[in-house]
């Protein structure tokens, strides 16, 4: 009997463009959903006869208490090489195999960039109100060349963050709980003592940290008081990294001049959470990794994972 393969939250509708699903036809019936199943009881009766699902990154959650209600389910394939919305230990228990797939790194970079260009010189005010014919220029920009850069996580996203802001002629200052000397000097950019000099130094923070224990809420009221009013947050890691009520409220107050966010404590976020009407926020909803070549790799990749699990070998396995 044929698998039948479940293929979540497909927004652009592009999975079955994006790779060739032909080649699982003879074992593998495959389904594809495009709106987000936001409600469990509905998640579990949508896919509940599958035997097989592929999720994009952490856009639908595999706790326990989900896995424990798909009894049919043998493969859980992710895009990327982690996913911190599944439960390995409940999958592997429940002897749900669960494999991910390659990426790329330069494309979260690239609107970390986006959003740092969009707020230092209002690009999204001013071109609203130059298509609604409303006043010629209402902003004067923030400077770039010749401020201060300060990166919260120097892995490969923030490395490369970096070096973008050194081409631009930016004083670069970074810090982690685990950055080092040696790895802040081998990537060109100064370490900070501590992230109350680095937030109180930088007229752009931006965050690239994995969300864990340690990292869930680095960021809140007392932290966000250490920047300055015209210095800006953005953070294209994890929403939960940022104290969210926090950030509100700095914002709103202005104790810091705006924030370019691609990541939230939930998402898609709602209709009416003040993100999307607060005139200093430049948001995205979680673009980050959304580009062609990556979702060539995600979706190709996840096919080879299918088709090994089918053929007996699972490959890229995580639990």
């Amino acid at each position: 009997m044929k698998l039948r393969c479940a293929v979540l939250d497909d927004y652009q509708d592009v999975a079955l463009r994006t790779a060739n699903w032909s080649s699982l036809a003879d074992a593998v019936d495959v389904d594809v959903f495009h709106e987000h199943i936001d409600d469990e009881d509905a998640l579990v009766e949508t896919i509940g006869k599958h035997e097989v699902v592929v999720i994009m990154r952490e856009r639908t959650p595999f706790p326990r208490s989900v896995l424990a209600r798909l009894p049919r389910l043998r493969l859980l394939v992710t895009t990327g090489m982690g996913n911190a919305s599944v439960d390995m230990a409940a999958a592997a228990e429940q002897g749900v195999v669960v494999c991910g797939t390659g990426g790329l790194v330069p494309p979260t970079a690239e609107l970390t960039w986006a959003l740092i260009l969009g707020l230092a010189r209002s690009v999204p005010a001013e071109n609203a109100a130059l298509r609604a014919g409303g006043p010629w220029q209402q902003t004067v920009g923030t400077d770039i060349a010749g401020g201060t850069l300060g990166v919260i996580g120097l892995g490969r996203i923030g490395r490369r963050v970096a070096k973008v802001g050194q081409a631009f002629g930016m004083d670069v200052v970074a810090w982690s709980q685990n950055l080092t000397a040696e790895a802040a000097a081998e990537a060109g950019v100064r370490l900070a003592a501590g992230k109350e000099e680095l937030l109180e130094a930088a007229d752009f923070v931006t965050i690239h940290l994995v969300l864990s224990d340690r990292t869930r809420g680095l960021l809140g009221a007392p932290e966000l008081d250490r920047m300055r009013p015209t210095s800006f947050l953005v953070n294209t890691s994890r929403g939960p990294i940022v104290d969210e009520d926090a950030l509100v409220d700095a914002l709103r107050s202005g104790r810091i001049a705006g924030a370019g966010l691609d990541v939230f404590d939930v998402e898609p976020l709602r209709a009416d959470h003040p993100f999307r009407s607060l005139p200093t926020v430049l948001a995205t909803p979680h673009l980050g990794y959304v580009t062609r070549k990556t979702y060539d790799i995600f979706f190709r990749e996840a096919v080879e994972d299918i088709a090994a699990f089918v053929a007996g070998s699972p490959v890229r396995t995580l639990n």
